[in-house]
């Protein structure tokens, strides 16, 4: 029983608790921070409405536009936060500074979409309001389309998705529908699971960010009746998954970290993409020493620039 007299329904700590009388408590502190001018980086950012039927938004970003031409068009990244489909806000401070700095060095116009969560909205929902999203930045074109930033700023002949986490899963599952207009996607310690333990998720003497216990517990939260750890929305490389030869883009970068627990699903993503005949470029990237998504918590140091700048470099084809 929880102090204040509710019975708890389901508990996956340290990040939500939900009661059987139906509240749900996040336990994560989410400080959201409003659209503003980043005095650091010249990026400026402001939110929109994509979609009123389900409420659904995004926070946009534009570089510092001084050092470009009147009419210079920019890569478009559509850009999908983590946290177990279950919290997180790309308004959360994380994010926004995260995405400042991304924009501002890789130059794009960056669309941060604000999905719907679990378990109030269960999956698909994230999955729909994703694509949603994504639609409505393809909508555009030059010229003209719901946003001036990205009618007349964005180049939608690049568009690239990008995700850590929860988010990272988000982006496969867009390019697995997409046929069109993706030109890369980058895969930022991507949650992907299953049913068998392989390699670092078993027998761990240190206490990675996450753990196997924990862990299986989230998709069945947030996705519940569904086909378990298993289900091929969660585990790619299961048996009868769809074939990853239908990734819907050009280019992939793959991101892992030596000590999160989800580092063996990415090298095993990599490798099954490899073979699978996809006519793509892939390239996996592995941060030493470090746990899951550390850049978004220790965004200022050495291996977190790092990664900004590898990120950065993918996009801008260097």
């Amino acid at each position: 029983m929880d102090p204040s007299g509710g019975e708890i329904a389901v508990e996956i700590l340290p990040f939500i608790r939900t009661y059987k009388d139906g509240r749900v408590e996040r336990l994560l502190p989410t400080d959201i921070v409003p659209p503003t001018l980043d005095p650091t980086t010249g990026v400026t950012s402001k939110d929109v409405m994509v979609d009123r039927e389900t409420n659904v938004s995004a926070r946009l970003y534009l570089p510092d536009l001084a050092s470009l031409g009147p009419s210079q068009k920019l890569p478009i990244l559509v850009y999908f936060h983590g946290g177990g489909f279950c919290f997180g806000s790309p308004f959360w401070t994380l994010y926004h500074n995260h995405l400042n700095s991304l924009v501002a060095k890789a130059n794009v116009v960056a669309v941060s979409v604000d999905y719907r969560l679990a378990p109030e909205n269960p999956i698909p929902a994230a999955y729909e309001d994703s694509w949603h999203a994504l639609q409505w930045v393809v909508s555009h074109s030059e010229g003209t389309g719901p946003d001036p930033w990205l009618a007349e700023r964005g180049n939608l002949s690049r568009v690239f998705l990008a995700g850590d986490s929860a988010g990272a899963n988000i982006v496969h599952n867009m390019a697995m529908r997409a046929k069109a207009r993706i030109e890369g996607v980058v895969l930022v310690h991507p949650f992907f699971w299953g049913s068998e333990r392989m390699g670092c998720e078993k027998d761990r003497d240190d206490k990675p960010l996450l753990d196997p216990v924990t862990t299986d517990l989230v998709w069945p939260f947030v996705c519940p009746g569904a086909a378990g750890s298993d289900d091929p929305r969660l585990n790619p490389m299961a048996k009868g998954a769809p074939s990853l030869a239908g990734l819907g883009c050009a280019r992939v970068l793959l991101v892992v970290a030596e000590r999160d627990l989800l580092r063996d699903r990415g090298r095993a993503y990599y490798e099954a993409l490899k073979g699978s005949g996809w006519g793509g470029m892939v390239e996996l990237f592995e941060t030493k020493g470090e746990d899951h998504v550390f850049h978004l918590f220790e965004s200022g140091c050495d291996k977190a620039l790092e990664l900004f700048q590898r990120l950065a470099g993918f996009i801008r084809r260097e």
